[in-house]
């Protein structure tokens, strides 16, 4: 493990120092190039940038007969300015038409000089040549002018010898840092490898003390780097696996507590039938104590024996059910650790609620058989009457026994409606369109949209509601659906010539309405079912007003869903007062 290690250590930091040398080496010179090749070409812009030599070089003199001998003592002048050594960098005059080399500082190189690209381009286009190139071997600048009637070239050429002498020095210089560099990280490899495995080997020697489960010993920290931090870590979770196999055991001791806290009952009994254990919720459900002086035969002997509980293999078990206290319980029995003789447990499940939903469901659904089945049979009975009597029933009987069909598919129809939208309300799938809109004006509509029906009844039909009712966030059409099913409800059932009364308010953040009649009201032991569906006080009087059981319960469920109330309000005297509340700033949610 040490060499393997070590080798890897060694391979890093020749790589890094030879990746870095690399890097760095590329770098110095690049830039080196780079600056002589910038240093060139703006050496050669600023010179002849320079005014004075432009006019000496393009203005010939009185009497001039050679132009490329008086350029020749221009340039020479300016050599220094220009970097001409006549050794590395020198400048040629030629001629502006053909190229042909006329003068310049290295007389034996000028009529050989290969025509470069910026060359060519001061030849041919007569434009300046000053085209930069990191791969040429030369740099150099070609620029045309005309001097009298003459045009010539000043081209200047260096063979970048200064550059390759420099950049092949700091190759040495790389190269020897290199190998400097490549004896440091050996030797720096062989160290840091002795302050590495020092640390591993111990925390090899304790994972193996740990994983015989040997928590005694601790491993000291030498460094507080990251071997120091892993080490510490190591004895941080060696506690950690210690604690939490303690904590394990002591979970067992902690089951009594979650018996006491479970909602189902839970009774252990031994192989013998003593009581081993009993939680809270079982002596509650059985309504009694239960104490180590118990039997098993006492408490379920009537629901299996102990011998037939013993005798049942896991997973299977056996079932019973008991009646206590007006609660229906059901009784689970099963064997536990049988290898052993362990005993029998059984666990006890209050089932009273599930039971009375059952049976309400059982009742909504002989409820709506029952609704559906009379106005079918009487649909049936009208209609055999007509087809077994076509053409000898009277005109007026005919209408009459149509109009009944029609009422009743009519009454079907509502049926249908009403349990669709409780279906919806049951789903979640009903949708409120909460809108802003006037409480006020929502029972004036409604109680002009009634008048017509109350006074075909002979009902006084009053209005009671304040001017400055404020406008609330609801679902309007479900609102005024609620109001016109309670106060439709008040005309029906109060008999002919009847007061009813409307009258609204405001307390603090909800709005109030409340419809009030002297009809046939509601015996006292009714009033707490009459928003259940498909309840109804006087059945026949329903059926006959058309009524389905179902307006009040659709009622309180937008109401409820709109965070209000709708409820019955306690008056002296015969008939039914009702009483709507709504928030006014809408349904709360979250």
């Amino acid at each position: 493990m040490f060499r393997s290690l070590h080798m890897k250590l060694v391979l890093i930091m020749v790589l890094l120092i030879v990746s870095l040398m690399t890097v760095v080496g590329s770098f110095l010179i690049n830039s080196v190039a780079s600056f002589y090749l910038n240093d060139f070409y703006s050496q050669m812009q600023e010179v002849f940038a320079n005014e004075d030599l432009y006019y000496d070089i393009t203005t010939p003199t009185e009497q001039e007969t050679d132009g490329a001998e008086a350029l020749q003592k221009v340039l020479t002048a300016y050599a220094g300015e220009l970097g001409v050594d006549g050794r590395n960098r020198n400048y040629y005059i030629l001629d502006g038409i053909t190229g042909k080399y006329l003068a310049g500082s290295d007389p034996e190189r000028g009529p050989y000089l290969e025509k470069t690209h910026n060359l060519l381009t001061a030849l041919t286009r007569g434009e300046v040549g000053s085209q930069s190139d990191m791969t040429a071997t030369y740099m150099d600048v070609a620029i045309p002018i005309t001097r009298g009637e003459h045009n010539y070239i000043i081209y200047l050429y260096d063979n970048r010898l200064t550059v390759q002498d420099l950049n092949g020095q700091l190759v040495v210089l790389i190269i020897q840092s290199l190998v400097f560099g490549l004896v440091i990280s050996v030797l720096l490899s062989f160290l840091l490898a002795k302050t590495m495995i020092g640390p591993i080997e111990r925390l090899t020697a304790g994972a193996r003390r740990v994983a015989e489960g040997d928590f005694s010993d601790k491993i000291e920290i030498d460094a507080k780097d990251e071997i120091g931090v892993l080490t510490s870590t190591f004895n941080d979770m060696a506690r950690q696996l210690q604690e939490t196999i303690l904590e394990t055991e002591r979970e067992r001791n902690k089951l009594d507590t979650l018996f006491l806290r479970m909602t189902d009952g839970v009774v252990a009994f031994s192989a013998e039938g003593a009581v081993i254990h009993a939680n809270p919720a079982a002596q509650e459900m059985l309504g009694r104590t239960i104490g180590a002086d118990d039997q098993y035969e006492d408490l379920f002997g009537d629901v299996a024996a102990l011998s037939e509980v013993l005798a049942v293999h896991p997973p299977e078990y056996l079932e019973g059910e008991r009646q206590t206290g007006g609660r229906i319980l059901e009784l689970f029995l099963a064997p536990f650790d049988q290898e052993s003789l362990g005993g029998v447990l059984v666990l006890i499940h209050d089932v009273t609620t599930q039971r009375k939903t059952e049976e309400m469901r059982r009742e909504f659904v002989a409820n709506v058989s029952h609704e559906l089945r009379t106005p079918l049979t009487n649909i049936r009975s009208y209609a055999e009457t007509l087809s077994d009597n076509a053409g000898d029933i009277p005109p007026d009987m005919e209408r009459n026994f149509l109009s009944v069909i029609l009422g009743e598919s009519d009454r079907m129809t509502h049926i249908v409606q009403d349990l669709l939208t409780l279906s919806r309300f049951d789903s979640g799938k009903s949708e409120m369109n909460l809108t802003r809109f006037s409480f006020e004006e929502a029972i004036r509509d409604l109680y002009h949209a009634v008048l017509l029906e109350a006074q075909r009844h002979g009902h006084t039909l009053t209005l009671e509601v304040p001017d400055q009712l404020p406008a609330i966030v609801a679902d309007r059409e479900r609102i005024v659906q609620v109001m016109m099913n309670v106060v439709s409800n008040a005309i029906k059932y109060t008999p002919d010539g009847g007061t009813i009364r409307i009258t609204a308010g405001q307390t603090a953040d909800r709005v109030w309405m409340e419809v009030d009649d002297n009809g046939i009201g509601i015996p006292p032991e009714d009033r707490s079912r009459i928003f259940e569906r498909f309840y109804r006080v006087d059945k026949a009087r329903s059926r006959e007003s058309g009524g389905t059981g179902l307006g009040l319960s659709i009622a309180k469920e937008i109401v409820d869903r709109h965070g209000g109330s709708i409820s019955l309000v306690e008056k002296e005297g015969p008939g039914l007062t009702i009483r709507i509340e709504l928030l006014v700033e809408g349904p709360r949610h979250g």
